[in-house]
């Protein structure tokens, strides 16, 4: 029997990760559960799968949770401190779910027991790169991407040398508004934002998938993943969402990963690894496919990619004042604050003024981070 500790329990990764588990009970100790607000929902499972602990990120729902979980011997606790102090208790596997900055230090924290990491918080690698991916190394902890075009990535390179791979294409659907026009795409609302037409996710990293800057962010993650240089990363739409991405080497091969638009097939393979699972995925049908096509991104109508990768290039804070200025933006527009188009405006417009120095350490980090939002919400509210 394995542990497993999942951060962010209650969200799309969390669940389906708790299906896989819920099909193979028996091998798996879980050990915390975390959820940022819905106590009753992680009540409810911390209780189906007999958790040792439950965590809720906002402490004024910690007496909801204590009593949902009355009469049990599960241990409940709330605010950002219970989370870290949840994650460094440590687990043979941990699913770092928490979406955004918000989940920078609980991963840290889980990084650091040594264990392996099934990162599906892009923004923790983002934000915090060079620190995050040093404390791996200083901790012997695996990182395992749970991201399917990084997951995909991963799989592609099993068996090969990453100093004979010439290029890495990752590849994005295009989103909702992949065939919008300019003028169309400026009148977007939150609610055609969050409907992707292949994936089902959560608001923020659908409104990320609509502007493209979640492919943006999954190029930065890349290069800390996977490094080969900027150079060799390179994005392709792909709107079927088959490929998940591809690998080529020096040799002219090319090597992709295949798989149906559902998040527990990434998950299984992290959960698994270095071996397979079973999951209730059906075979993958080509001939019902049809064709798969391809599209260069368009920067004119998403600006965003050019951001991230103007951002990777300039290093230091700047993929975290991105990402930053990102979460801001974004969550006014879901607010109904400002319009689609002035997310990557705000983007642009945060990490065109001067930059902090490259952080060194979390704190220092975070630090960058605050810095970053006070910016963009001060542009937020001039808008």
């Amino acid at each position: 029997m394995r542990s497993i500790s999942i951060l962010g329990a209650t969200g799309s990764v969390g669940a389906s990760t708790l299906d896989l588990v819920r099909r193979d009970r028996g091998a798996w100790r879980v050990v915390a559960l975390t959820a940022n607000g819905n106590a009753d929902a992680l009540a409810a499972l911390a209780r189906e799968f007999s958790a040792e602990i439950a965590v809720v990120a906002d402490e004024a729902r910690l007496p909801a949770l204590r009593e949902a979980l009355g009469g049990t011997q599960i241990e409940a606790a709330g605010g950002p401190a219970a989370l870290i102090d949840a994650a460094a208790r440590g687990a043979d596997v941990t699913v770092a779910a928490i979406v955004g900055c918000a989940g920078l230090a609980p991963t840290m924290a889980a990084i650091e027991q040594g264990g392996s990491i099934a990162l599906a918080n892009k923004e923790a690698l983002v934000s915090a790169g060079e620190v995050m991916t040093a404390a791996v190394v200083k901790h012997g902890a695996t990182l395992l991407p749970v991201d399917s075009e990084h997951n995909a990535i991963f799989q592609c390179l099993a068996g090969n040398r990453i100093e004979d791979v010439r290029r890495i294409t990752l590849t994005a659907s295009g989103g909702p508004f992949r065939t919008w026009s300019r003028e169309r795409i400026e009148t977007a609302t939150p609610g055609q934002a969050v409907a992707h037409p292949n994936w089902d996710m959560g608001a923020k990293i659908s409104v990320d998938s609509a502007t493209m800057m979640n492919k943006g962010l999954e190029f930065i993650e890349a290069h800390h993943l996977f490094p080969v240089g900027l150079e060799k990363i390179a994005i392709v739409v792909h709107p079927q969402s088959v490929i998940h991405s591809m690998v080529e080497y020096r040799d002219g091969s090319t090597l992709a990963q295949l798989g149906p638009s559902d998040m527990r097939v990434p998950i299984a393979s992290c959960l698994a690894w270095p071996r397979r699972m079973e999951t209730p995925m059906a075979p993958l049908d080509l001939v019902a496919l049809g064709s798969l096509t391809f599209e260069a991104p368009d920067e004119t109508r998403f600006p965003a990619t050019r951001l991230a990768r103007e951002a990777a290039q300039a290093g230091g804070a700047a993929p975290a004042v991105l990402n930053a200025a990102n979460e801001s933006a974004v969550a006014a527009f879901l607010a109904g604050k400002i319009a689609f188009t002035r997310i990557a405006l705000t983007v642009e417009r945060v990490l065109s003024r001067d930059l902090p120095p490259p952080p060194a350490s979390l704190d220092e980090v975070l630090a960058v981070d605050r810095e970053a939002r006070a910016r963009a919400e001060e542009l937020l509210e001039l808008a």
